[in-house]
């Protein structure tokens, strides 16, 4: 197969120049893709066609879907073209109705690559370029496809303003204000590998609820197609075979069926994971930050760093007690949670995140002064929130158990019959409860980093228990403030304080925070504020 993402020498003769003015068609090879890409997308009404054709006992009514969808096939090739102007990328597409896009290039913010694995065998790749903003299924502006040794070339050229705004934002007398010459395209070298997947962490793939999701989709299309609908039905036979049973063997039986099921579940969560993150790679390129995985369908998508305003690291629990995390990127506009690693050891993640907000993002090799400051934001210690949240969190957590013994004596009292083990209901969970009230004691923290030379004012926050995550805002985009008082929180002088930003989830919270230490952290990250 092909590798569209252009890591190795390109083969063949090289693209056009993008600033041809002139209306090019796609590859000639999707002559071939296109059909196959219809005939995938109007396969419901195919199948209805051949079984109507199977039924009716007229073989032609099975021919009448490919008849119909195949041409409509061949005929996008021939109404796509698109235009690689000076000051704007063009596309017109469509077979029934008409569509033109239009891009202005200063604007453009990402070029991803995607081959599936009958572009790769074809030697194709397409190119999906992005502005920044979100956009419809209907309005990606994506050439599908051109020969993947024309694919980098192309986004280099179609990204050359970002680098230059990157140039020109380190060194502002790099080149004169009417110098218009574009900067050089990156070669297969470029850029600073701060992230590799490796195959054994695979292992990790289980302990998310990737896998649940998976199980829930199958049971909800089985449900779509009418599978189960009919019910189960048990008969008096049946449930009389079950009272022979003891109760030690429908114990045994009840855990080996949840013993296959978290098999099952296990496996499609690792299945999912090696299709979408094999051979993932994370390059950081200056002006911006190429991620390349896939292992049938490649990507390679780009995400431009000036849009780049953070990272939070994700850990659920069973993710933490195993050492691992998830990182993701907060960026504004399109996509603003952008995975970077996806279930990963927590050494590898730290040090991702550390190079990710690294300082003097311009450097190759940071000096032994900017080296000291890498792991700051994603290190430093948290300040504890006091003796007031430690508590709000164990009334919060232990209200279930005074509650359930509250109902067993209201129901004792009124004469109904309690056996004897619910009374150890509520004392079980009394120390489920307090473990629990501990641990989201623990994961609550906050801290301000100072600026430095390089380096901006960072907000790191960090909450939850069971699906814990610590953000690290950059400062410079957090754009307002909230400080929000419930009523047991006035009576305890706490408060919950949010920034507002127009990155990543938009509200990066501070949850029970001492009231007289938030204006302190407000003017702390924004001064003046």
């Amino acid at each position: 197969m092909t590798d569209p993402s252009g890591d190795g020498p390109a083969a063949g003769a090289p693209p056009e120049s993008p600033a041809n003015e002139s209306w090019q068609r796609l590859d000639r090879r999707m002559l071939l893709v296109h059909p196959i890409q219809a005939v995938v997308k109007f396969l419901p009404a195919v199948i209805g066609a051949a079984i109507l054709g199977v039924s009716s006992g007229n073989p032609l009514w099975a021919l009448l879907g490919p008849v119909i969808v195949v041409p409509y096939g061949l005929a996008l090739w021939f109404t796509t073209t698109y235009r690689l102007g000076a000051t704007h990328v063009e596309l017109r597409t469509g077979v029934i109705q008409r569509k033109r896009l239009s891009v202005p290039r200063a604007r453009i913010r990402s070029v991803d690559i995607e081959a599936d694995p009958l572009h790769r065998i074809l030697g194709l790749a397409a190119v999906v370029i992005g502005t920044g903003q979100e956009a419809g299924a209907d309005d990606r502006f994506t050439l599908d496809a051109l020969a993947a040794d024309q694919v980098r070339p192309l986004r280099s050229e179609l990204l050359a303003h970002t680098r230059a705004r990157h140039i020109a934002a380190d060194d502002p007398d790099a080149a004169a204000p009417d110098d218009k010459t574009a900067p050089a395209p990156e070669s297969p070298g470029d850029g600073r590998e701060i992230g590799r997947w490796r195959p054994e962490w695979v292992r990790y793939a289980p302990l998310s609820l990737t896998g649940f999701a998976l199980a829930a989709s199958a049971l909800g299309v089985a449900a779509q197609f009418g599978f189960g609908s009919t019910g189960i039905r048990v008969s008096r036979e049946t449930v009389d075979n079950v009272r022979g049973f003891g109760s030690a063997v429908l114990v045994v039986a009840g855990v080996s069926i949840l013993a296959v099921l978290v098999l099952l579940v296990s496996v499609a969560a690792c299945a999912h994971y090696l299709i979408t993150y094999f051979g993932l790679r994370v390059t950081d390129q200056g002006s911006t930050l190429q991620i390349r995985r896939g292992l049938f369908t490649l990507r390679r998508i780009t995400l431009d760093t000036a849009r780049l305003r953070g990272a939070t690291v994700i850990e659920p629990l069973l993710l933490r007690l195993a050492g691992a995390a998830q990182l993701e990127a907060i960026m504004t506009g399109e996509n603003p949670r952008q995975k970077i690693l996806p279930q990963s050891p927590r050494p590898a993640v730290e040090h991702t995140l550390a190079e990710l907000l690294r300082p003097r993002r311009d450097q190759v090799t940071p000096g032994p002064a900017t080296r000291a400051g890498l792991s700051a934001p994603a290190r430093i210690p948290l300040t504890p929130h006091g003796p007031a949240a430690r508590r709000r969190r164990h009334i919060r957590a232990g209200w279930p158990a005074p509650l359930i013994l509250l109902a067993l004596v209201l129901s004792a009292a009124a004469g109904w019959h309690i056996a004897v083990w619910w009374w150890l209901v509520p004392v079980a969970l009394l120390p489920a409860c307090a473990l629990l009230a501990e641990d989201r004691y623990r994961g609550l923290g906050h801290a301000v980093l100072p600026a430095s030379s390089g380096a901006p004012t960072w907000l790191v926050v960090r909450s939850g228990s069971l699906d814990r995550e610590r953000s690290c805002l950059e400062a410079p985009g957090v754009i307002g403030w909230t400080v929000r008082q419930t009523f047991w929180q006035r009576r305890s002088g706490l408060a919950t304080l949010s920034a507002a930003t127009a990155a990543g989830k938009k509200v990066y919270s501070i949850p029970d925070v001492p009231l007289d230490r938030a204006r302190t952290i407000i003017e702390q990250t924004t001064p003046g504020l």
